[in-house]
């Protein structure tokens, strides 16, 4: 007879190590099975967590299922505004672990991924630690078959046309991203010291996914800035052997939202400008814009001077990715002007839209 997951004992973490929680965010039983997966790559990790916390949006029903189903996660409600920044907060406010790290619903975390991130916080000033962030394409290896081997054996083909340095489009880290300290983390992967989230004040519920049809984000990108801003000697660092993978569902690796995406990422930088200054809220962004794009076009170009006619459509839509993120910024501030005591939400939500994830 084959042993459960909850049956199996977990390796005990470092002597000195932190203890981890690990939220997940879940809000729609289409993800059945990723969520499923998520969990169990969570639970295969090398270095145990101190918890697993599945945090369901609003979602009575998959409340229920999933806490039938999952009897060893702690499995709560989101206590705050339907999104994932109040999915995130509550997570964090029922977490006893000194480290509180984040995975994406629809991703899986490679067995090493929590060693990775604890290993840096023997040093006091780190606040939070991220990790690389790798895209499972569509035809890569099903979630269902990922619950009992969370390490894919297939991530799926890339579009051809599809430019690495926009792999933040569909939740992943970016060519043009390095090892090191950076400015923020990725939300999908991610981990903070669970003192700081009171020193930073939460992630903003007018910010990031479940607030507007459009596909926003940046709410951990508003966190970050704020954190640093209130604590500067605090650093953020991205550590490139925590790895995780994140699926792209088949909608996602079309042109269509490729540029639906770039342009609601312009419209979320808006809001995070306005939160916390343009000069912090666009630092990186402009280093990417004029150094990182710039080569990447001209190498689709040289790409398709050398044979590879697909080089000619990575530098198409670096180009108009740029210009769509360029546009929504635009808009974006230009609504933040006219809704002068506006609640920031409310500065880019397209004509009434009703929230969605």
């Amino acid at each position: 007879m084959t042993e459960s997951f909850s049956s199996v004992p977990p390796l005990e973490p470092l002597e000195g190590a932190p203890r981890i929680s690990v939220v997940i965010c879940a809000f729609t039983e289409k993800r059945w099975d990723d969520v499923h997966a998520a969990v169990a790559s969570v639970r295969a990790q090398e270095f145990a967590p101190e918890e697993i916390l599945l945090v369901i949006d609003h979602n009575p029903a998959l409340y229920e299922r999933l806490k039938a189903s999952l009897p060893d996660v702690v499995v709560v409600e989101n206590r705050e505004e339907r999104g994932l920044s109040g999915g995130k907060n509550t997570g964090v406010a029922v977490a006893q672990g000194d480290v509180v790290a984040f995975l994406d619903d629809d991703a899986v975390a490679a067995p090493g991924w929590l060693r990775a991130f604890s290993r840096h916080y023997a040093n006091p000033y780190v606040a939070g630690v991220g990790g690389m962030t790798l895209p499972m394409w569509p035809g890569s290896t099903p979630s269902s078959e990922l619950v009992a081997e969370p390490v894919p054996a297939s991530t799926g083909t890339r579009p051809r046309w599809f430019p690495e340095e926009f792999d933040w489009t569909v939740g992943c880290t970016y060519r043009g991203l390095e090892a090191g300290p950076v400015r923020n983390l990725m939300g999908g992967n991610a981990s903070f010291r669970r003192e700081m989230f009171p020193v930073a004040g939460g992630f903003s519920s007018g910010i990031g996914r479940g607030i507007h049809r459009r596909p926003f984000g940046c709410e951990e990108t508003e966190f970050c800035i704020r954190l640093r801003q209130r604590s500067p000697e605090s650093e953020l660092l991205l550590d490139d052997e925590a790895i995780i993978w994140h699926r792209v569902p088949t909608e996602r690796a079309r042109f269509s939202y490729f540029r639906s995406r770039c342009y609601a990422e312009g419209l979320s930088k808006a809001l995070v400008t306005r939160s916390v200054g343009t000069q912090d809220g666009l630092a990186s962004e402009r280093a990417h814009a004029l150094r990182t794009l710039p080569r990447g076009a001209l190498r689709g170009l040289g790409d398709s001077c050398r044979g590879d006619l697909a080089g000619l459509g990575r530098a198409s839509a670096i180009t108009v990715g740029l210009a769509w993120t360029a546009w929504g910024y635009a808009v974006g501030r230009y609504a933040a002007r006219r809704s002068t005591g506006a609640a920031p939400s409310a500065a880019a939500r397209p004509n009434g839209e009703e929230p969605a994830q």
